[in-house]
């Protein structure tokens, strides 16, 4: 005998039928104080998130009602503030916690499509010559359009088997490269990168390898940390300074990467999500990876408006694997260690 299996719907049995959206929550029935506590983000900021990504939203659902872009959008925004599902984050919107889920993954969507939108290298001299003028004016260091760096970001484990996410501290994670310049603005993100890649691995198999190698940003560099090798594109520090200059090469180059880590503690303070405080990212690495950029999306926009990404109170990445440093291996590429030996020479004798 056949057993007839009814699957419900949470939001209906809450709510019932009725509308063909839900727009219980109203933004014009809260304070901005309330938004900025319970989603990170101003009034007029999340109007134009509603504005940007409605139609993607709004697509035709099978569901029997449809949850708007509005609701779907501040649900998102409190997961990837808070970094859990509370019950309390739904409640406030008036969706269930499974609904909850739902609306992280379409907005996520969204702002993945739109990545390429806001993620970006400057395309015209005049904005990379402006690029490498305010690196210079920040430490002295020329030619700089912009530092990169990897951040390792906590997701579960894919399954017992598969160990390649698993980072030498022993946690599964995401190692995510990233460039940034002077305002902490994201030029590049790559998020897909597995944690037992190390940095310097996970550079060399980037498209923004790709890109430098195949001469598109010539007469410029980006910097680097030791945990990467030297490039005729990619400036790193000296370990074991013996001159003058030198000294003062790695102090400048010092002060100017130091904008990557800033960007880092300001990207994990304000998308709390990242920060593995309340535990890793419960997706697969694909679905983690797209939130990552998500809110790197969200991270580029909010300096658009004008949103000080600096005020954010300061709290730590999850803590990161220890660096290795390749300087044995740099003499490898004489012409990358031909031009920081002329840099040295001509800005810091």
């Amino acid at each position: 005998m056949a057993i007839p299996i009814t699957v419900l719907d949470c939001d209906l049995l809450l709510y019932g039928r009725g509308h063909r959206t839900l727009d219980r929550f109203k933004l014009d029935d809260v304070s901005d104080e309330y938004l900025m506590s319970m989603y990170g983000f101003p009034r007029q900021f999340i109007y134009y998130l509603v504005e940007l990504l409605g139609a993607n939203l709004s697509r035709p659902t099978q569901r029997s009602r449809a949850i708007s872009p509005e609701t779907q959008i501040l649900a998102a925004l409190g997961f990837y503030t808070s970094g859990s599902f509370q019950t309390r984050m739904g409640d406030a919107i008036g969706i269930s916690q499974a609904s909850m889920s739902r609306c992280v993954a379409n907005v996520t969507e969204a702002l993945v499509e739109r990545a390429s939108q806001f993620i970006r290298f400057p395309a015209d001299e005049a904005s990379i010559q402006a690029l490498k003028d305010e690196f210079y004016g920040l430490a002295g260091m020329p030619g700089v359009m912009g530092v990169v760096d990897c951040i390792h970001v906590a997701i579960k484990a894919p399954n017992a088997e598969d160990l390649s996410y698993v980072n030498r501290k022993g946690l599964h994670s995401l190692n995510c490269l990233m460039v940034c310049d002077i305002r902490g603005a994201l030029m590049t993100v790559e998020t897909n990168w597995p944690g037992s890649l190390q940095d310097c691995a996970v550079l060399q198999q980037s498209s923004l390898s790709s890109q430098f190698e195949a001469g598109m940003h010539k007469d410029s560099w980006l910097l680097g940390d030791s945990s990467f090798f030297l490039r005729t594109w990619l400036m790193t520090p000296l370990h074991i300074p013996e001159t003058p200059a030198e000294y003062r090469y790695n102090m400048a180059h010092s002060a100017t990467h130091s904008v990557i880590e800033k960007t880092f503690r300001t990207l994990c303070s304000r998308f709390r999500c990242l920060d593995g405080s309340k535990g890793a990212l419960q997706y697969s690495p694909e679905k983690s990876s797209h939130i990552i950029l998500a809110c790197c999306v969200l991270h580029n926009i909010s300096l658009e408006h004008g949103m000080d990404v600096w005020s954010s109170p300061m709290t730590g990445p999850m803590e990161q694997p220890p660096e290795e440093e390749y300087e044995n291996m740099e003499s490898l590429d004489l012409e990358a260690d031909r031009i920081r030996q002329e840099l040295m020479l001509t800005h810091f004798s």
